[in-house]
């Protein structure tokens, strides 16, 4: 009688441990986001948001709100939640490609230490310049909702503000390295994957009530519905599908052994990068849209910013998609270099068949652009796909970032990853995997 995979996940101790220590750590960050900083109001603050006419402010206010999974309007010592580390982390990436010197002391020994420092420290130096916009939008609140701010020194409330947002995020990122290093998982991921799926319940909540009130056509709802499970099918699909690349080791002899003579391939999935593209581009436009948006009166030309960078706009969608096409190029280059891979088959005797010696690079190249170009334009198509659904179907913000764009990848693509390793940690226990009897990863 086979044994059930969901069973074998509780024998197996490490896992357990790991999955609980996982939840545990969710749970903290969950707890808080619900806990406003000192010097707000919130039940002001929750009246204001609740009477937000739609419009660009009330977009924002979705957007920064999704991804920190409802601790933004909140006005949360986890409102930022890790979207500056990644940010920063985008910054310094590029830094490493553009600045020889940099990508030097990164190979040395050590150099990743050394990058994960600077990492946090420009974190920090992130976190300082969005806490500051943070008080001001803060500050246009309470003069539309008077005493949405107790303290009445502004100065000793923009430091406090700063100070908790700052150290807020920091903890943040912390409690997600526990998560990589003691639970399941990539812990920067699975915080933001934990702000989605909090914002589910109430999504549904409020498109069941839309739909009561006759806001909303219930067939509108059934064919939105159908398309999310068609686009789960289909991500599930891209995720799971790989090309291939034969390569054959030639026999040689080391010392008094022969090793090599053997055929294995390197598979190259149709999407390399995953979901990390959109995540990127999303944390890349989140900066100066907060920027825009919070100081957008007292500049005229952050006003125009902030109306180019209206999430619901033309201007916003192209950028999007043009970020996701070039961060899926520059990730895969970074992770799966050709150059690298190339020097690696001939330093060990391999050969791809058909291909000349030297011009393997030249075909990984190839193949690898022939897979990232319809990739990063599948994420893009998906990326956007919210903002159509809220044109046509008149859905909510809430409810249609939720059923498509980055959310549905993000959940997808965690999904995927964090079962692959508990797949992993079940084999290596010896007990049956999750996907044993599913669909297995097709071949191109």
């Amino acid at each position: 009688m086979a044994s059930n995979p969901v069973v074998n996940m509780f024998k197996v101790k490490e896992l357990r441990e790991r999955m609980l220590f996982t939840l545990l750590i969710l749970a903290i960050v969950r707890l808080g986001s619900v806990l406003t900083i000192p010097g707000i109001n919130a039940t002001l603050l929750l009246q204001y948001f609740d009477n937000l006419a739609t419009g660009a402010e009330s977009a924002f206010a979705s957007y920064m709100d999704f991804f920190a999974g409802g601790a933004f309007e909140r006005f949360s010592v986890f409102m930022l939640g890790v979207m500056p580390y990644i940010s920063t982390q985008i910054i310094l990436q590029l830094a490493l490609v553009i600045f020889p010197s940099l990508k030097r002391i990164a190979q040395e020994e050590g150099g990743q230490q050394k990058v994960a420092a600077w990492t946090r420290i420009g974190t920090i130096f992130v976190c300082i310049i969005q806490s500051l916009t943070i008080t001001v939008y803060a500050d246009s609140i309470n003069q539309a909702v008077p005493g949405a701010i107790i303290f009445e020194n502004k100065l000793y409330f923009k430091l406090l503000a700063m100070f908790t947002v700052t150290t807020g995020s920091m903890i943040t990122v912390w409690l997600g390295d526990q998560i990589t290093n003691h639970g399941i998982g990539n812990g920067i991921s699975m915080v933001i994957f934990a702000g989605i799926v909090a914002r589910l319940p109430n999504a549904v909540y409020e498109l069941i009530k839309s739909v009561q009130r006759g806001d909303i056509n219930m067939v509108f709802v059934i064919v939105a519905l159908l398309m999310f499970v068609v686009i789960i099918a289909l991500v599930v699909y891209e995720q799971s599908g790989e090309r291939k690349i034969p390569v054959h080791y030639a026999k040689r002899v080391v010392g008094r052994r022969m090793y090599g003579g053997q055929s294995t391939y390197i598979p190259f999935k149709i999407n390399p990068s995953g979901v990390i593209p959109i995540i990127f581009a999303s944390s890349f436009l989140t900066f100066p849209l907060q920027i825009a948006n919070t100081l957008s009166g007292h500049a005229t030309w952050l006003m125009k910013v902030s109306a180019v960078l209206n999430p619901l706009g033309l201007c916003y969608n192209i950028i999007q998609v043009l970020l996701i096409i070039f961060f899926a190029y520059f990730y895969t280059q970074v992770t799966l270099n050709p150059t690298e891979i190339a020097k690696n088959i001939r330093e060990n005797g391999g050969s791809i068949p058909g291909i000349r010696t030297d011009k393997t690079e030249e075909y990984l190249q190839r193949v690898l652009n022939r897979l990232i170009l319809p990739g990063s334009l599948y994420l893009a198509v998906i990326a956007v796909l919210p903002t159509v659904i809220q044109i046509i179907f008149k859905f909510p913000q809430s409810i249609a970032m939720l059923m498509g764009g980055t959310s549905l990848l993000i959940l997808v693509g965690v999904d995927l990853d964090t079962m692959s390793q508990v797949e992993a940690l079940l084999k290596m226990h010896h007990h049956d995997g999750l996907t044993k009897r599913g669909i297995k990863p097709r071949s191109l």
